[in-house]
């Protein structure tokens, strides 16, 4: 038995076929079915109902296709993982990113990985924090880019701090809002809130605000220009961080008495990696550039003033 007859195994499973199954392994029907035949009577037992027309393994074959799957994808990781721990210009290198890195950090830092070595192949995935936490504990991915302040007293990961980015709220030209003169938090909650996932400290000070046992915004989700195509079309108030706000449409909205402590809107950005394990030359090269184009990020939006204040409405200082 080897590596190359469980790999025939499991093309037969998928095309069920044996004409098919060899087309698709690049070899011919007889060798296939020599293969096959070898398997079983390496097992001592029919691992296909060839009387069947789906050609459907037996219970023993189901047993041996399980193992083969595993088998077959175990040494297929093991190559790719010591192909990227020795060589930068193979292989792949996976990575996460929360939304406010991945429209302004991430592009740029993976053009500037791909102009150095076009060979390597990048992967990443956009979310919130908790389910990147979650990808990389199952070694979907080497490192993530999200807020570190739920990782950094958490033992299984590391962290690496990065520029804090500012939080801002913001809603569309001719929202009510903007022809008040001054703003409390209490006109915060006449409008529906539409934020990207707030941590539980924020939603429990919103809550403490608004009079509230629990707060929960009336729209979430983590895609941003989703988010601000809404508040442009509603009366919504926008939540996201700075970096993302593109649209210089939209007016930023300034609380005459936000409490102090919600300034950590602002998010603790930084790159989680796992405790112990050892980054592919490819995640550190990428994690160096993205240390190096780290930068304050400069707001697209000018605080004072909406980018088209309409005669009557200017927003509040």
């Amino acid at each position: 038995m080897d590596l190359r007859q469980l790999r025939y195994f499991i093309a037969l499973n998928e095309h069920r076929s044996f004409v098919r199954a060899a087309d698709a392994m690049g070899i011919t029907q007889p060798a296939f079915s020599r293969s096959i035949q070898g398997l079983e009577q390496e097992f001592g037992c029919v691992l296909v109902d060839r009387g069947h027309k789906d050609l459907r393994p037996t219970p023993e074959g189901q047993v041996v296709l399980q193992h083969a799957l595993s088998l077959v994808q175990g040494a297929a990781l093991l190559s790719t993982q010591v192909t990227q721990m020795t060589k930068l210009d193979a292989g792949e290198v996976r990575f996460g990113s929360d939304p406010a890195a991945a429209a302004r950090l991430v592009p740029d830092a993976v053009a500037r990985l791909v102009n150095s070595h076009p060979k390597l192949r990048s992967c990443f995935q956009v979310d919130n924090g908790q389910r990147l936490s979650r990808a990389l504990s199952r070694e979907e991915i080497e490192f993530f880019i999200a807020d570190i302040r739920h990782f950094e007293a958490d033992p299984n990961f590391q962290t690496r701090a990065l520029t804090p980015r500012r939080s801002v709220f913001f809603c569309r030209p001719g929202h009510p809002l903007l022809a008040k003169e001054s703003l409390s938090t209490n006109d915060m909650f006449v409008y529906p809130l539409a934020t990207t996932q707030l941590p539980a400290g924020i939603r429990k000070s919103l809550a403490n605000l608004s009079g509230r046992s629990d707060f929960s915004p009336s729209i979430e989700t983590e895609h941003v220009p989703a988010l601000l195509k809404i508040v442009l079309q509603s009366n919504a108030i926008g939540v996201a961080s700075a970096e993302e706000i593109t649209d210089d449409t939209v007016a930023l909205l300034h609380w005459r008495n936000l409490p102090p402590h919600l300034e950590s809107l602002s998010t603790r950005c930084g790159i989680v990696t796992r405790t112990g394990y050892r980054l592919s030359p490819a995640a550190r090269a990428l994690i160096d550039i993205l240390q190096m184009l780290d930068q304050p990020p400069q707001p697209a939006l000018t605080p004072a003033t909406p980018a088209r204040p309409l005669p009557a409405a200017q927003p509040c200082a």
